[in-house]
């Protein structure tokens, strides 16, 4: 009797405890995240950025997903099948992956998934192909060149895009041949076969499965009928052309969504919020939480003040502020998760000066900067020595980040740690300013902007960091430190008007050819932002060892070609690699499911999330 009485005991306190644990959960089918950042588009073929990636992963799918935390482990989601050589499902040495389409799938507004709107959504990604977006990781796979668009004008004859079109931006009818011949390409590299999808490649690619993964930029399957009905591609050879490189706010899809996935798109106050909704119709078992709230909350104290007092679940906060948030009561913080990517400071070799508020006068004289300013190798040289990477680790990130070493960083394939580095030494930077434009530099001096993300307190330290220190080597050299938002920061990178801008690269797929390409190929992500005189540099010494490393599947050869590139982009000053970060997490102790992959930095998996 006295056990039962015990056990009754313990068994009301652990009921008391789960009652009261309960009772204190805020909005327990509800999940709150509040992020820093707006999202930029709700087409999930425009965004490289996080906080429109997070929300594209929770409303569309992939062909296949991460197993979990792993990097290197894959598992179905709209494909029945991981292809594999023992399945018989990757043939012709590589050159052939066989994707077996789930039947009985819903998108969002009823229609059933087919293997027609598989094969329209990858064509779909490759002709949208807009300006710093993610179109390339598919095309160069499939076509076996960086854009449709290039090949079209290639087969024209022509020297670029716009030569083909009319002054109303009609295409030319000469050029319509080639129109056709460059998408037959794309055409022939998709086939679908009863319910699979067969991707036929011009050469083995083995980071395919890599690049088709959930939550990567451009992996997502469309619903093709209902594209077409609110005015994107139809899938028409024809009209494909009209479709390149959309306005963003013009793009049919920029503000509606229609996917497979676990949650339903409810509103979106721009700047403010995206409420999201459970998908009751999802293949999978339906979500546990009903609802997802993303909220855009610009400042830090007021993301703290939330998290804290649980008005929110998940929040993004700065390293440099974490100290203030790991005792607070009811909030959980993982510290130095790893980060498969790296911030850097670009030097555009090529300045478009014209109508340019960051360079100055726009010529040598002392009060500003010329066009080719950083395509001298001693001024690079000269701003690769004069920052204190140590320090600013120390200080800025207390710690929380390494330097890199290249264009590879720690914990991809192809890092090399024997990769040497810059290092701070105002002597050496003297050494390279006064070598500069034959001495003419050190005597006249100049300036010029660094322009900064507004609210990114990380690049704002670099710029001041660079400012003071080359004050302190020469009180001519004037760097003066100001922001942009983030729209104006891109277009102003795209046109070459910032002489010196930081932000970085983040892994799409864990290889190093996801990263040497964007960096240093002449027509990559940041290759075509850096100026001709940059593009001429990479035609010769980058770009026939990045196309070498891509030809080969030989592991030892690949690596022995990419440390040769980290090398070369050593000689050249090439980029300043300034951190690789190590990452946090913040969310309240009652939010179960959790776990880091860091592929997917950036996105909550809300499906595996409960309170």
């Amino acid at each position: 009797m006295l056990r039962k009485a015990v056990f009754a005991a313990i068994m009301t306190s652990i009921l008391l405890i789960g009652a009261i644990s309960f009772a204190n959960v805020s909005n327990p089918n509800t999940m709150i995240q509040l992020t820093d950042s707006n999202i930029v588009s709700l087409d999930p073929f425009w965004p490289y950025s996080p906080p429109s990636n997070n929300i594209d992963f929770q409303i569309y799918e992939s062909l296949v997903q991460y197993d979990a935390s792993s990097t290197l482990k894959f598992l179905p989601m709209l494909s029945t099948n991981v292809p594999s050589v023992a399945e018989g499902t990757i043939k012709d040495n590589g050159k052939t992956y066989i994707f077996h389409i789930r039947k009985n799938v819903h998108f969002h507004n009823g229609d059933i998934l087919t293997p027609e709107d598989v094969k329209y959504s990858l064509e779909r990604l490759v002709i949208f192909d807009r300006n710093g977006g993610p179109s390339w990781m598919v095309t160069r796979p499939l076509t076996g060149v960086d854009s449709l668009a290039d090949l079209a004008v290639k087969y024209a004859g022509v020297k670029k895009w716009n030569d083909m079109l009319s002054k109303d931006g009609n295409l030319n009818p000469e050029y319509k041949g080639a129109i056709l011949k460059a998408f037959n390409v794309l055409d022939k590299s998709i086939e679908i076969k009863g319910n699979d999808v067969i991707i036929h490649m011009p050469k083995p690619y083995p980071s395919i499965v890599s690049i088709l993964a959930h939550g990567i930029c451009g992996s997502y399957i469309l619903d093709k009928k209902w594209a077409a009905e609110n005015g994107a591609w139809s899938g028409s050879a024809n009209t494909w052309w009209k479709y390149h490189n959309p306005v963003r706010e013009k793009d049919p899809l920029f503000s509606i969504t229609n996917g497979t996935g676990p949650f339903v798109l409810v509103k979106w106050d721009r700047g403010i919020e995206i409420d999201l909704h459970r998908f009751d119709g999802y293949w999978r078992t339906p979500a546990r939480l009903e609802n997802v709230i993303v909220k855009v909350v610009k400042e830090y104290t007021t993301r703290k003040l939330m998290i804290a007092r649980g008005d929110a679940d998940i929040a993004t906060i700065p390293q440099q502020y974490i100290s203030q948030v790991v005792n607070i009561p009811g909030v959980k913080v993982v510290e130095k998760l790893p980060i498969l990517g790296e911030d850097c400071g670009f030097m555009t070799y090529t300045i478009n000066t014209k109508g340019n508020p960051y360079v100055g006068s726009g010529n040598l004289d002392g009060n500003g900067i010329p066009s080719n300013f950083f395509n001298d190798i001693n001024v690079r040289k000269a701003f690769s020595y004069m920052f204190p990477y140590k320090t600013y680790i120390k200080d800025v990130w207390n710690g929380n980040a390494i330097q890199p070493n290249g264009p590879i960083p720690k914990g991809i394939f192809g890092y090399d740690p024997t990769i040497p580095t810059y290092h701070f030494d105002l002597k050496k930077a003297t050494e390279y300013f006064r070598k500069a434009f034959n001495g003419e530099l050190w005597n006249k001096g100049f300036k010029m902007s660094i322009v900064y993300i507004t609210g990114s307190v990380q690049t704002q330290q670099v710029a001041n960091m660079l400012s003071a220190y080359a004050r302190k080597i020469n009180p001519k050299f004037k760097i003066e430190v100001k922001s942009e938002m983030w729209a104006s920061y891109v277009r102003d990178r795209l046109e070459w008007k910032l002489p010196y801008f930081m932000t970085g690269w983040f892994a799409d797929y864990p290889d190093a050819d996801d990263f040497v390409y964007p960096f240093l190929y002449s027509t990559g992500y940041y290759g075509l932002t850096l100026g001709k005189g940059y593009q001429e540099l990479a035609k010769k010494v980058f770009d026939p060892l990045i196309n070498e490393a891509e030809d080969t599947t030989n592991v030892q050869q690949r690596l022995k070609l990419y440390k040769e590139l980290s090398v070369k982009a050593y000689d050249e000053a090439a980029i300043m690699w300034l951190f690789q970060p190590l990452g946090n997490h913040v969310q309240r102790t009652w939010v179960k499911g959790w776990y880091y992959n860091p592929m997917l930095r950036g996105m909550e998996n809300f499906y595996a999330l409960s309170k």
